[in-house]
Parts: C-alpha cells; sequence; structure tokens
C-alpha cells in the first residue's frame, strides 16, 4: 500500500469556446492527487490523505480518485471550498495561479493525521508551503519516517510560496529523513542553486535522488554513485502532471520489483531502479502527448 499525502485541487485549463472565446474547463489536479491517479491506474494498491470539500468540485475530486482506484478513506472532508489553480500554457509548458485561501486543503491540521498502514508514502506539491496543511503534512512525515520508506517531490512553484525562509526550512526537515528525493533540474537550482544533486545525500537519510532533465533524461544519484537513464521520445501537447506521472512510475516499479519497503530499497541493485525509472519515463511520456494530467493506465504501456 501506497500512501500519497498532499493536495487535491481543481486546474482550470486553458480551452477556446465554441464561439471562439477563451475560456477554463475545471479538472481534477494537483501534484500529489496526479501521483495518486497514476499509480492507481499503474495497478498499484493507493489511498490518498488530502482535504476534500464537499463542494461541487471535491465531488469531482472524488469520483476522479474513485474512476482510478484510489481510496480517499483516509481524506478529511469539510465545507470549505476546493483549491483552483488556473493554468497558462506557453509553448505546453505551464504557469499557475493559485485560489487558496480557507480552503478544505489548506485548513487540514495535524488533528487531522490518519493512521497510517502503509508501507511507503509519497508527499510534496504546494501542500507543503502554506500553513496550517504544510504543517501537518510535515508532521505525518517525521511521524512515520522511521518505520516506512518515504519519498517527497517538492515540485517548486516560486510563484505560490510567501515565506521562503519557513518554506525552505521545512524543505529541509523532510528531505532529510526522506528514503528517496525526486526534484526537476529547474526544482534543484531553486533549492540549491549552484550545488549537485549528489549534495543531497549528505549529512541526510537519504538513499536515491532522482534529477528529472526533461528530454535529457533522469540522472540516478545513490551512494554508490550516478547514473543517467534516457528519456522516452514524445509528441509534447503540455507538461502537466509529467513529474508527477514520474513519480509515481518510479514508485510501481520498485514495488513490482519488490524494493518498495523502507527495508527492501536498501537491496534495490541498478537494474531494479534503471528499470523503476524506464517505467516513470514511459508512463510520462504518455502523460505530456495529451492534454492536462492524464496519467496512462498499465495497459497503455
Amino acid at each position: 500500500m501506497i500512501l500519497c499525502a498532499g493536495e487535491a485541487l481543481i486546474d482550470m485549463l486553458p480551452r477556446t469556446s465554441t464561439e471562439g472565446e477563451g475560456a477554463f474547463a475545471p479538472v481534477a489536479g494537483g501534484s500529489v492527487f496526479n501521483t495518486a491517479i497514476a499509480l492507481g491506474r499503474l495497478g498499484q494498491d493507493v489511498a490518498m490523505f488530502t482535504g476534500l470539500s464537499s463542494d461541487l468540485f471535491g465531488d469531482i475530486l472524488k469520483d476522479t480518485l474513485a474512476a482510478s482506484h484510489v481510496d480517499a478513506t483516509p481524506a478529511a472532508v469539510s465545507d470549505r471550498p476546493t483549491t483552483l489553480a488556473f493554468v497558462k500554457l506557453t509553448d505546453g509548458h505551464a504557469e499557475y495561479a493559485f485560489y487558496d485561501e480557507n480552503t478544505a486543503g489548506r485548513m487540514l491540521t495535524t488533528d487531522d493525521l490518519p493512521s497510517v498502514q502503509a508501507d511507503a508514502l509519497f508527499f510534496g506539491g504546494i501542500s507543503l508551503v502554506v500553513e496550517p496543511c504544510g504543517a501537518a503534512y510535515e508532521a505525518l512525515m517525521l511521524r512515520e519516517a522511521p518505520r516506512r520508506l518515504t519519498m517527497i517531490d517538492p515540485n517548486i512553484r516560486p510563484g505560490f510560496i510567501t515565506d521562503e525562509a519557513a518554506y525552505r526550512a521545512r524543505l529541509g526537515r523532510m528531505m532529510q529523513v526522506a528514503d528517496i528525493i525526486k526534484t526537476s533540474d529547474e526544482d534543484l537550482d531553486w533549492i540549491a542553486p549552484g550545488v549537485d544533486a549528489a549534495s543531497l545525500l549528505d549529512g541526510t537519510d537519504t538513499r536515491i535522488v532522482l534529477l528529472t532533465r526533461g528530454a535529457e533524461g533522469i540522472t540516478i544519484v545513490t551512494r554508490d554513485g550516478s547514473f543517467d537513464v534516457p528519456a522516452q521520445k514524445a509528441t509534447v501537447v503540455d507538461t502537466v502532471g509529467a513529474g508527477d506521472t514520474f513519480s509515481a512510475g518510479f514508485m510501481a516499479g520498485l514495488a513490482e520489483a519488490g524494493h518498495l519497503t523502507k527495508t527492501a530499497l536498501g537491496h534495490a541493485g541498478r537494474d531494479v531502479l534503471t528499470a523503476a525509472a524506464e517505467l516513470g519515463a514511459k508512463a510520462a511520456a504518455i502523460t505530456v502527448s495529451r492534454a492536462g494530467a492524464n496519467p496512462p493506465w498499465r495497459k497503455e504501456l
């Protein structure tokens, strides 16, 4: 079982109406939500802990989770509104404007933390930036990391960060205990300017760093060294959800090989890590080939 802990929101994606006017279409999304959906579609036993609203957008999120075989039982449901993220696409790359004040997702607290039976937990996204939900997710990770495999993908959104010092401190504490850190080259430049990915292993419990570099592929960094895995060729429609899908594919690959536990990860050799990254790359290539975050089902691979 994998527990994904983080934001579930509605992406308002740009569209053109039949009259040729600009419009937005509501689509279920959020970085951690996308990873949960991708894991479910890849055949993994997955649940999601987040703050969900009882409004119409919350219903979209719940229905989308159910359709992709994601268990939403751990989620905290309230009558607060759903977070909205308006998306602007430039040459296929997404920029976001978030509307998140007093939402069901943001107002999650440590009182809402679930009991955990999962083998592995996944964290990341904008849910780590704001309070009080950021503190709740951090508390959950620090509570579970000593006995369960944890993975984090910061997925930096600079325009959403209001207290950079506090956010950097939180990322530092969470990355310190993470078994796996996934970061894009752009995110790494923000997290640690001028520093290579291997430095994220220094003085931490981290065993694997996954550095995604778009069309240039993935660099896998371990304490025994680093190696590259090529990206899969794809015709890019947009990049929404690409990194989230890669994270899901990598975790699914480890799970299929029997290495997605805290103990077993230490025995995952280069062949296992390569195969897991290749699965992630294949899944991400399908996601970028179609509009919005629409991860593939296992049969599509």
